[in-house]
């Protein structure tokens, strides 16, 4: 099972980019696939939850909310949890806790009950797999590492291609309770995954030098250090602006066209084209992003991602009919899956391996209020008017302001700093090499006498000496 110092990323431990890796890969993949499309395929139920329990488009919106505030608001229980337990063990329970919440709530009699099993329960496990599952990614890949992240991140919208048509047959064929028992079922396979994440091998060390570090490893289960880096309070504040309007697209374009007047069916293929675009989109941007001129500058690239996602959501509330739609969801597939193969990536490269199992804790507890208001507030706002123009509208300026916020943040603090430090360093060098050239001449006699003894003794040493393939003819 998981070791703590596995997860605590132990010094001397390489990133293999490969072997088990792409078995961890894997089963990142299974697991990004569940914790994101979930709680948008579960948004074809809608309306039959709607008509069974009288309720309104804010009320059923609510169980998406939870779910992915579940996922974000645990952020910082889950480090603590990974880093005390270890990712292999915290899977394996957070796969029990998602399948059984979908199953119970199979079984409730109102709107409230199934928001304590298909948000919170539920929600919770999903969280306690999508975390580790990015940490241990995170220790398997370090050159590969956009690449990596870009096929992982594919999970979301190959499931939301499955899901979504899947969850229109269930609900087809056996009604919404019959659907929440089957897809209850298929999330056990949470826990294959979680069999899958091998914590990679520290070197052996003496048991004199291996009980201290242990200590230090169950004290330091959440590392608060992270908000010292400036880099990393403007991720999270343009990361937390982002997701107020990120997810509401996705969790409304159904009920829009059910509302134009298409077939249930024909209105739920609508995602399943959001989520093909979204496919082929996160892989060929994990590989752009790997360049080597652009891994740099990931930052503005990601930047970029978020103004193009903003900008087709203000497009898309002037649709006005199906092809519309289908237009949104084919520009919305290529900015989405931008944002979800940069996201981790960018958060990676400005805290690194050792802080990123406490960074992203924290960083999903701060996206998670966000989360839990942005679909909800969109429910109230359609409920108010009527009208899905104004639900993208607000989306798209959310997201647009975020992208705003990381870009100019980035050039105008960051990027300032980065410069001033670098002119210290250079400055440092400069007295250093000054210092060298002022040596007196009795240092110079001092050095010539230590090489002419390191010449007279090296021959009486000649079956001891090490060669150096760096330097061999």
């Amino acid at each position: 099972m998981g070791a703590v110092v596995a997860d605590d990323g132990p010094s001397g431990v390489k990133a293999p980019d490969g072997g088990w890796g792409w078995a961890v890969l894997f089963g990142c993949f299974i697991i990004t696939g569940f914790s994101y499309a979930f709680p948008k395929a579960v948004s074809v139920f809608f309306k039959e939850l709607i008509r069974e329990f009288g309720i309104g488009y804010s009320d059923t919106a609510w169980i998406s909310s939870i779910l992915l505030a579940m996922l974000y608001g645990t952020g910082p229980l889950c480090s603590v949890c990974v880093n005390r337990f270890g990712c292999r063990p915290v899977m394996l329970v957070g796969g029990l806790f998602a399948s059984m919440g979908m199953v119970i709530a199979s079984f409730c009699t109102s709107i409230v009950q199934i928001y304590l099993t298909a948000g919170v329960i539920t929600g919770l496990g999903l969280a306690l797999n999508f975390q580790p599952s990015l940490i241990m990614l995170n220790r398997y890949f370090d050159k590969r590492r956009p690449l990596a992240n870009g096929l992982s991140a594919a999970g979301s919208p190959v499931f939301l291609c499955a899901l979504s048509p899947l969850g229109q047959i269930l609900q087809h064929e056996y009604g919404w309770r019959g659907g929440f028992l089957i897809l209850g079922g298929m999330l056990l396979n949470c826990c294959v995954c979680g069999a899958l994440m091998r914590p990679l091998e520290s070197p052996k060390k003496s048991e004199a030098t291996k009980e201290p570090a242990e200590k230090k490893a169950k004290k330091k289960l959440l590392d608060f250090s992270v908000f010292k880096d400036g880099g990393f309070i403007i991720y999270t504040l343009a990361a937390s602006i982002m997701v107020l309007g990120l997810f509401v697209p996705p969790v409304f374009v159904v009920s829009y066209a059910k509302d134009l007047g298409y077939q249930d069916t024909k209105a739920a293929f609508l995602l399943t084209i959001l989520g093909f675009i979204d496919i082929f989109a996160r892989p060929v941007c994990g590989m752009v992003a790997g360049l080597k001129w652009v891994r740099p500058r990931c930052v503005y690239l990601f930047s970029f991602a978020m103004i193009f996602n903003g900008f087709t959501d203000l497009m898309g509330s002037m649709s006005v009919d199906y092809g519309g739609l289908v237009v949104f969801c084919i520009f919305f597939g290529i900015s989405y899956g931008m944002v979800g193969a940069l996201q981790f990536e960018v958060l990676m490269a400005i805290v690194g391996t050792q802080k990123f199992s406490s960074a992203i804790g924290l960083v999903l507890l701060a996206e998670a209020m966000a989360v839990l208001i942005g679909p909800p507030s969109a429910g109230k706002l359609l409920d108010a008017t009527g009208r899905y123009m104004f639900v993208f509208i607000i989306a798209g300026i959310e997201v647009t302001t975020s992208a705003l916020v990381l870009a100019l943040g980035n050039f105008f603090c960051i990027k300032k700093k980065s410069d001033n430090s670098q002119t210290k360093a250079a400055a440092a060098e400069r007295e250093e090499l000054n210092k060298s050239e002022d040596k007196t001449p009795e240092d110079a006699k001092v050095d010539s006498i230590e090489v002419e003894q390191f010449l007279k003794d090296e021959p009486e040493k000649n079956g001891e000496v090490v060669t150096n393939p760096e330097t061999c003819v």
